[in-house]
């Protein structure tokens, strides 16, 4: 089963290092992994997911409460949750249907944030569902690069 666990650690050196190499080390392998200091800049939230069966998930969780630079360690998986991605999309495009990527990218609510001779960068964010989407209507135009940041996650309404 994939879980979503939102750690909240301390914004140094070396813990990254610690979190991830605790995982892989119990044989489990990170499927996404994002980083970014929070609202105090002495925390940084690290949103990671993880494919683990219920016991492989509950020995995750209680080695991480163990390292000292972890706060605090909440699990998303099932919880009611805003969850967002973002994508870079290089798109090889002719200009006589660059308008046909551009419409697509309009009804996707998507930017397009560079213009080249035969290519169009467009960014775009949501549910992993609605970027794979639009990755499949590129691909029939070319993608000659892509990157994911991978998943993000909060709790919804007063939820921690």
């Amino acid at each position: 089963m994939r879980h979503i666990l939102s750690v909240l650690v301390e914004n140094k050196s070396g813990v990254l290092s610690r979190v991830t190499g605790m995982i892989s080390r119990r044989g489990f392998n990170i499927e996404s992994l994002t980083v970014a200091p929070t609202e105090d800049e002495g925390l940084s939230r690290m949103t990671v997911i993880v494919e683990a069966d219920k016991m492989g998930f509950e020995q995750i969780t209680k080695q991480l409460h163990k390292i000292v630079s972890v706060y605090k360690v909440s699990d998303f998986t099932d919880t009611d949750t805003v969850e967002r991605e973002l994508v870079l999309f290089k798109v090889m495009v002719s200009p006589e249907r660059r308008h046909e990527v551009i419409e697509i990218t309009n009804v996707f609510r998507a930017n397009i944030v560079d213009v080249g001779k035969s290519t169009l960068t467009i960014e775009a964010t949501g549910s992993t569902s609605k970027l794979d989407a639009l990755e499949d209507l590129f691909r029939g135009y070319g993608i000659r690069q892509l990157t994911r940041t991978g998943k993000i996650a909060m709790s919804r309404g007063g939820h921690d």
